[in-house]
């Protein structure tokens, strides 16, 4: 089973990136797709889910109005298409999946893949 996080980079300040995330191994169809990030320093915390159904996706309020998770079930890839970039949003993103409904708990994600550094500068 391999989540593989890619899509990273270095960007300025109110430009877009778009994180994929491809799941291989298994079926993901039952699961919740979410996304964390790790800042330089501070603990990983949650950012976005989605169940691979579809259903309504969950954001932190820190993200919530520039972020948007989507899932290509023809690809089993997920997606996390980031506007509005802020320095703030310069952390290592992680995509995960889990067998619960909706959870923002890291610790209640069966599968945490490699993650992708997302650099922005001032």
């Amino acid at each position: 089973v391999q989540l593989q996080a890619s899509g990273g980079g270095l960007v300025q300040a109110g430009d877009s990136l778009r994180l994929s995330c491809a799941a291989s191994g298994r079926s993901f169809n039952n699961y919740l797709m979410g996304w964390f990030r790790q800042a330089p320093g501070k603990e990983r915390e949650f950012v976005a889910a989605l169940r691979w159904r579809g259903g309504i996706a969950d954001y932190a309020d820190s993200v919530k109005g520039r972020f948007t998770i989507s899932r290509d079930n023809a690809k089993d890839t997920v997606y996390l298409q980031m506007n509005s970039l802020k320095p703030a949003d310069t952390a290592v993103y992680y995509c995960a999946a889990s067998l619960m409904y909706s959870t923002r708990r890291e610790s209640d994600y069966n599968y945490l893949g490699r993650g992708t550094l997302v650099t922005v500068s001032s």
